[in-house]
């Protein structure tokens, strides 16, 4: 709960308490440069990182994964220049349960003003007898190893338990409690293979706030992968049971189906004031972030995509484009400005009806009275069935085809 004083003179002073005076905050985790970084084909040069990096930190994110320093010299380099860059983030570094890995994190973050090194092992039954051929109890012992170690360089300590989407409750308990009391900060709780639904994962972040001895100190963190296409739900029900981080990336890039789309998330949360939550991100960047980042990769937009993609806040059904124009709200949540896009888009198809034309008409400087309408209506009909979308330099033609 927040306090707040308020001074009602200088000899009175009245104190209160209320939930409702602000909303938790959700930290924005993103791994674009990291987890997003590994779809095939997307590799960036440091220059396209820093660009990247930079924007991520204007846009408010807490966390910015910068790379994973021991897997190539030019990871390094990159976590390093990214590290020199960054003024407001936190500057973050992956490793796996390795003391050469955390060193070597350790290093490419030295300049960092706010490091945080991600280091952790797999905890599933899958991963312990197939990847490690361990125990449970050598499985422990490493990542208290791993934190301990890190805890030497930094003091933001981030574990992550991979597969832990697939991992025996109470054995994650016990993971989570013993890097606790090692000095992990963050609990990352990924759903590696995307294979949770939303009713599981939340439960097992509300079993974890529930059974961890101090777990109150340390951030519950949702790393969710798309696999099924339940990452932004999965990491929704995370938050609502109690995690303050959600990992993700812009357009939701990251291997195979991808990870929790950033921008899904944050908007997520703004339009539902119920769940009490919300994050630092400035939204009205989210649009040209998503292109950046895009044309930086290669990796088009679906126009479909929730929130950026280009068909986002654009209409081309005459019931739906009639609605829009007499109140956008009628089929929009929210303000496309809010986003960063100009205005919604209506789009003139075979299915679009007389409110539509009329619009567009007057976009171009031409007025239409009800007569004129309808037979400049008849001709925008066989302009439409013979091209799939009509431009605005089509309008005057469909109108002298008219003849009114």
């Amino acid at each position: 709960k927040n306090k707040v004083v308020l001074t009602i003179n200088s000899n009175f002073v009245l104190q209160f308490t209320s939930s409702s005076m602000g909303k938790d905050k959700v930290q924005i985790f993103d791994t674009t440069l990291r987890d997003g970084e590994q779809v095939p084909g997307c590799k960036l040069d440091t220059k396209s990182k820093l660009v990247i990096a930079e924007r991520l930190d204007l846009l408010g994110v807490d966390v910015i994964e910068a790379g994973f320093p021991v897997s190539s010299p030019g990871d390094f380099h990159s976590v390093e220049e990214i590290s020199k860059l960054i003024k407001n983030a936190s500057v973050c570094g992956l490793t796996r349960a390795v003391k050469n890995d955390i060193e070597v994190a350790a290093e490419a973050l030295k300049f960092a003003k706010h490091p945080r090194i991600h280091t952790g092992i797999g905890t599933s039954d899958s991963h312990i007898k197939f990847k490690f051929n361990s125990t449970q109890d050598q499985i422990i012992e490493r990542a208290v190893a791993a934190v301990a170690y890190a805890k030497t360089f930094v003091e933001d300590i981030e574990f992550y338990a991979e597969d832990a989407g697939r991992t025996d409750n109470v054995f994650l308990a016990r993971v989570c409690e013993a890097v606790i009391k090692a000095g992990a900060t963050v609990l990352n709780i990924p759903d590696t293979t995307g294979y949770c639904l939303p009713e599981e994962y939340g439960a097992k972040i509300k079993f974890l706030k529930e059974n961890v001895k101090g777990i109150d100190k340390a951030i519950l963190s949702c790393h969710c992968h798309n696999d099924l296409g339940l990452a932004t739900a999965n990491s929704i029900a995370g938050v609502v049971n109690g995690a303050r981080q959600i990992e993700c990336t812009i357009n939701g890039i990251g291997e195979r189906a991808g990870n929790t789309s950033l921008e899904e998330v944050v908007m997520i949360m703004r339009q539902h004031p119920t769940l009490n939550l919300d994050t630092n991100i400035n939204a009205k960047l989210l649009y040209d972030t998503s292109r950046l980042v895009s044309e930086s990769m290669g990796m088009i937009v679906q126009p479909n995509k929730a929130v950026v993609g280009a068909n986002a806040f654009a209409h081309s059904s005459g019931i739906h484009q009639d609605g829009v124009i007499k109140n956008r709200e009628t089929y929009e949540i929210m303000d496309p400005h809010d986003v960063g896009v100009t205005e919604s888009a209506i789009v003139l198809t075979a299915r679009s009806g007389r409110a539509a034309l009329a619009y567009r008409a007057k976009n171009v400087g031409i007025e239409l009275d009800k007569l004129q309408l309808d037979k400049v209506y008849l001709s925008f009909l066989k302009f439409a069935d013979l091209q799939k979308e009509i431009n605005d330099d089509d309008i005057p033609k469909i109108v002298e085809a008219a003849n009114i």
